[in-house]
């Protein structure tokens, strides 16, 4: 019969199979994680109040960063003027002697012992008042490079009194004069400061906000 199932063309034909995907092995097998089943350590570490004296602290930190050179300034502007008015008065400073004896050998004796004395006080003034001010800052920094510069020479234009056995133990006088590294050092971060201020000013424009 033309209908039967089992002629010969029935037989020739491969049986009917549902096509099946490999199944993954190794690590490819392995489950994913769920995410909601673990606990949320990190979020829990993330959200953990913060102590009040460390956001106290973390705010001052912020602070001295942005204002830290403009402390700087006035603090050793503080100190110049300080001590070039006290240099105005004769007797008053213990360090007058030391400046005077040292201005007048790099000087080469040019300048009498009577004329270096005011101009050293009102340099040191002059500088206390630029960078107490801001005004002129530029020029203010500059002669107080010079001025440092001049008393770090008085290390070695008036040796026998800075140093004892050797250039490795220095004297009252000597400890009173390397201690201006400090100083130093103050006036190169006030510098880099003013660069810097300069530089974003040039950067935003005319109508940047000037800092302190």
């Amino acid at each position: 019969m033309s209908g039967s199932p089992t002629g010969p063309a029935s037989r020739l034909r491969p049986p009917h199979r549902t096509a099946t995907l490999p199944r993954p092995s190794g690590p490819a097998r392995r489950r994913t994680p769920r995410t909601d089943r673990i606990a949320p350590t990190d979020r829990i570490a993330r959200t953990a109040p913060v102590p009040w004296i460390t956001r106290v602290v973390d705010d001052a930190a912020v602070r001295l960063a942005r204002h830290g050179p403009a402390l700087l300034r006035w603090s050793v502007g503080l100190v110049f003027l300080w001590f070039g008015v006290l240099k105005l008065f004769p007797g008053t400073s213990p360090a007058e002697a030391v400046a005077v004896r040292a201005a007048t050998r790099m000087t080469f004796g040019v300048l009498p012992p009577d004329a270096v004395a005011p101009l050293l006080a009102l340099m040191e003034t002059a500088i206390g008042v630029g960078l107490l001010t801001g005004l002129l800052l530029r020029l203010t920094l500059a002669v107080f490079f010079c001025h440092m510069a001049g008393v770090f020479l008085a290390l070695f234009l008036l040796a026998d009194e800075m140093w004892q056995d050797g250039f490795l133990v220095p004297t009252m006088e000597g400890q009173y004069i390397v201690k201006n590294v400090v100083l130093i050092a103050a006036g190169l971060v006030v510098a880099a400061g003013e660069r810097g201020r300069r530089a974003r000013r040039r950067a935003c424009g005319p109508r940047a906000r000037p800092e302190p």
